[in-house]
């Protein structure tokens, strides 16, 4: 007998390439896709953003391809931007004007008038001086005004004074320097080390009262602390080292008060 013909197995592919072909073809797919979405027709492209401009809806987006021909939307929205920029540049109010160097003298001497018949009709001339120099109008509060020996808390019975004095600072625009000064005995405490410690803290101690109670703007005050370093006597005696335990404060003229 003759053997029987086996039948040859068919030849196919591997399993894997027909996975690899697939995902060939995605990704030809893909790219394909890509390419035909960057393609732009400018013309068609100009054509509907032109109608969003009439609808007013890309006013603050514009097309990013520039046109040759704007249009007369364009131009008049332009026109409309340039006279709204000159009334914004306009305003309503008159622009205040600068105070004269004689406007600010004449200021000067009112406050310092108000000043000395405040005083007066106190009686507190004994303890506070109040002085016209070239800086501007001097003021020197002696330690008991103020404070109690060795500390910067503002006392009660002469904030009266400092409150009339807000009053006229806050209808001038001129710079006040506030110094701090303290007779030559030494003082060592946790909170005062030396007396410079003590005289900042007695100039910034009447600068926040005026802030915080006044509301007057902090950036026209500076404080400064000399401790026993500028004394207006000698420390030889009881009268003197309490003439130099003082709170000097001068309002400065304009011109000097600017920087």
């Amino acid at each position: 007998m003759k053997p029987k013909n086996k039948k040859q197995p068919k030849r196919s592919a591997p399993l894997w390439m027909v996975t690899y072909s697939d995902m060939m073809t995605l990704i030809l797919v893909f790219f394909i896709l890509l390419f035909s979405m960057s393609q732009i027709d400018a013309t068609k492209f100009n054509a509907v953003a032109e109608s969003y401009r009439q609808n007013v809806i890309f006013d603050f987006m514009p097309s990013p391809i520039e046109e040759e021909n704007p249009t007369d939307f364009e131009e008049e929205s332009e026109t409309n931007g340039e006279n709204d920029s000159e009334d914004d540049s306009q305003p309503n109010q008159e622009p205040s004007q600068d105070i004269t160097a004689e406007e600010d003298q004449e200021n000067l001497d009112e406050i310092y008038e108000e000043i000395q018949a405040y005083l007066d009709e106190n009686e507190l001339n004994d303890m506070i001086t109040a002085n016209q120099t070239d800086q501007g109008i001097v003021l020197v509060l002696q330690e008991r005004v103020l404070f109690e020996t060795g500390e910067a808390e503002l006392i009660e019975d002469f904030q009266p004074f400092l409150d009339q004095l807000a009053l006229l600072l806050d209808n001038m625009p001129n710079n006040v320097e506030v110094e701090g000064h303290t007779d030559d005995r030494p003082i060592n405490t946790y909170r005062y080390p030396s007396n410079w410690e003590l005289s900042t803290a007695r100039a910034s101690s009447v600068i926040r009262y005026f802030i915080e109670e006044h509301s007057l703007d902090p950036t026209r005050f500076e404080a400064t602390g000399y401790a026993e370093y500028r004394p207006v006597s000698d420390n030889n005696s009881e009268d003197n080292l309490q003439r130099n335990r003082r709170v000097e404060m001068v309002i400065l003229e304009l011109d000097q008060g600017s920087s």
